[in-house]
């Protein structure tokens, strides 16, 4: 009989928890686990085989996509460990990014009653929330090696505090992008 494979996610790949992965050593992974569970391969089997297969198909799909995305690794870890994602709070964002925020709706409420003169200001509030994303990017990538190196659970609510912040930033870059678009195609 078939042993169903581990539901944890690292652990069906076969990797130690880590938030910094080696990219195509786990596309590697996934293409062999993925020949390996894939249903048809069990298709001559019991029932009960084949409901593994799909479900271990299933669960390495979710694994690999979850796996695969810095963010969603990160909070995939920070959820295992008792530190759930929730919604981005203002303590995570710096104060002057609040007051960005407020000129920035203002432009967005200007943009939409008509006034295509914004459209600069818009896209270079873009630039500006695309360059903080990457400078949060850097700092995640400084706390996930120090998480791999035994960080602890002060590091776990670090990378907790800056992902609430990135998403937040992303937030601001779809709207200003969704702003910007939804005008260019009127």
């Amino acid at each position: 009989m078939t042993q169903a494979p581990p539901r944890e996610y690292f652990e069906f790949f076969g990797l130690a928890p880590a938030l910094s992965l080696d990219a195509a050593d786990l596309q590697k992974r996934f293409y062999e686990l993925s020949r390996k569970w894939h249903p048809d391969r069990f298709s001559a089997r019991p029932p009960e085989e084949q409901q593994i297969a799909l479900d271990a198909t299933a669960t390495l799909n979710d694994a690999y996509r979850t796996l695969r995305d810095p963010v969603r690794r990160a909070e995939y870890v920070l959820t295992r460990n008792g530190f759930p994602i929730g919604e981005q709070r203002t303590k995570d964002v710096p104060p002057e990014l609040l007051e960005e925020v407020f000129e920035l709706n203002m432009a967005l409420e200007e943009l939409r009653s008509g006034d295509s003169g914004v459209r600069p200001q818009l896209e270079s509030a873009r630039e500006h929330f695309l360059s903080l994303r990457a400078a949060v990017d850097g700092e995640l990538e400084e706390l996930f090696r120090s998480h791999d190196s035994g960080g602890g659970e002060t590091v776990l609510s670090a990378i907790r505090g800056v992902l609430n912040r990135r998403r937040y930033i992303e937030n601001l870059v779809r709207e200003v992008e969704k702003a910007l678009g939804a005008r260019a195609t009127a």
